[in-house]
């Protein structure tokens, strides 16, 4: 399984976001506290949408409260990291029965340095031009989802239209805009 755990999220919206990628993939997330926000935020609720009734996660007192309770392939996506998302093998993590595990810092600072420099050979750096330094913390957790859905060729996840049927297109293919079509 994978899971994505947010250290000390400050920004509702950005962890309403979280939600609906993690929803939509059938990954498990973690909060851990202190949380920049109430969980019943009004933005939280509207970029989490109506997904999150769906979405298994959990919210940890503090670090070392999350750390001893779970064990697995621990990876800390931060931009002090050396490795890309796809120096790591995480097949071979699945494969030795090996939870995943993607560690995003708050959004002001990131993950505890300490942390970091405990697990370097696990740090991870999206890769960007050089004066950039960092990514929306939605975005960077959508990118490491697919990163590692996409190695483990998306299990559990539909490659066709569900909900509207894979043959939606040629059955209204006449040149009219229909509202819904995203």
């Amino acid at each position: 399984m994978i899971h994505v755990v947010l250290y000390e999220p400050e920004i509702p919206q950005n962890t309403g976001n979280i939600m609906r990628t993690c929803s939509a993939f059938g990954i498990c997330l973690h909060l851990i506290e202190p949380l920049g926000f109430y969980m019943d935020d009004k933005h939280l609720k509207r970029a989490g949408m109506d997904y999150i009734k769906d979405l298994q996660w959990d919210i940890w007192h503090d670090w070392p409260s999350f750390i001893q309770s779970h064990q697995g392939a621990m990876y800390y996506v931060t931009r002090y990291g050396s490795h890309r998302p796809d120096s790591f093998d995480y097949r071979k993590d699945q494969a030795d029965g090996k939870d995943i595990y993607l560690v995003f810092g708050k959004e002001s600072t990131g993950i505890d340095k300490q942390i970091l420099k405990e697990n370097l050979d696990h740090c991870i750096r999206i890769p960007m031009v050089p004066n950039a330094r960092s990514l929306n913390l939605a975005n960077c957790v959508a990118l490491m989802v697919y990163a590692v859905e996409e190695q483990l060729d998306f299990p559990g996840c539909s490659q066709t239209e569900v909900i509207k049927g894979a043959d939606f297109l040629e059955k209204h293919s006449d040149g009219q805009h229909h509202s819904g079509w995203l």
